[in-house]
């Protein structure tokens, strides 16, 4: 096994990605940790992003805790894995889930983002191209802070999810009440300060739950702990605050 720290300069990172992820298995093969994603039994997760999160990034895979909070809702609360059949929307596909998603016995899947050629799909999510009630199911993750209407683009996706479907509309972890935004800040070294990151326009706060219940999703959060429970939180590597936001129409 890789001794820990070893992997996280970017040169390191990209040989472990050239390795098959059988080889990566074997590196870090362990009883202590669990990626639902791609089914590997780990000694540990490894650090994001340098001096970025602990405990958070998939070796096999390279999943987050994002994916696999995900991964396990949509594979423990939803039907979408029974292999009947549904059409599925996935907005700014993050290849770590597009994959999976596509692949799923009996889903149409259509992905689509604003200027990711990797899409099958250019375009504005405030302003979808789709007829009402088009996708059965919607997976939308870390995309409405980017969006300088989210509210027009929460409207848009309920418009086109039919009638009893589920939209997942994940942002990244609320550590405050209220959303604090700002769509006209141009300068990305403010928006990260403001923000997070240089393209977030905005960072939800407790009251984006209503901003979907105002666009007319029905919507209740649900927390890592309240999915898995304590024990299982930091075997599957669920600790960084993220939550469900599965919406019904």
């Amino acid at each position: 096994m890789i001794p820990a720290g070893a992997e996280n300069s970017r040169l390191a990172r990209a040989a472990l990605r050239r390795l098959p992820a059988r080889a990566r298995q074997r590196l870090y093969r362990g009883e202590a940790r669990y990626c639902p994603v791609c089914e590997s039994r780990l000694a540990r997760f490894l650090r994001f992003g340098g001096s970025g999160r602990a405990d958070a990034y998939c070796p096999v895979c390279e999943s987050l805790e994002r994916h696999r909070l995900h991964w396990i809702y949509l594979r423990e609360r939803t039907e979408l894995l029974d292999g009947r059949p549904r059409r599925l929307l996935h907005v700014a596909p993050e290849a770590v889930l597009a994959a999976r998603l596509r692949a799923l016995p009996g889903v149409r899947y259509v992905s689509a983002d604003l200027a990711d050629p990797r899409a099958m799909l250019r375009l504005d999510v405030a302003r979808l191209p789709f007829a009402d009630d088009a996708f059965d199911a919607i997976f939308c993750s870390h995309v409405l802070e980017h969006v300088r209407d989210d509210r027009a683009a929460m409207r848009e996706l309920r418009r086109v999810l039919r009638s009893g479907g589920i939209a997942f509309l994940p942002v990244p972890p609320i550590r405050a009440e209220r959303t604090s935004e700002d769509p006209d800040e141009g300068d990305p070294a403010e928006r990260r300060r403001r923000f997070g990151h240089p393209d977030h326009l905005r960072r939800y706060g407790r009251d984006y739950a209503e901003r979907l219940r105002e666009a007319g999703f029905r919507v209740e959060p649900l927390s890592a702990m309240e999915l898995v429970g304590e024990a299982d939180v930091r075997r599957l590597g669920l600790g960084n605050g993220d939550e469900v936001f599965c919406c019904g129409k």
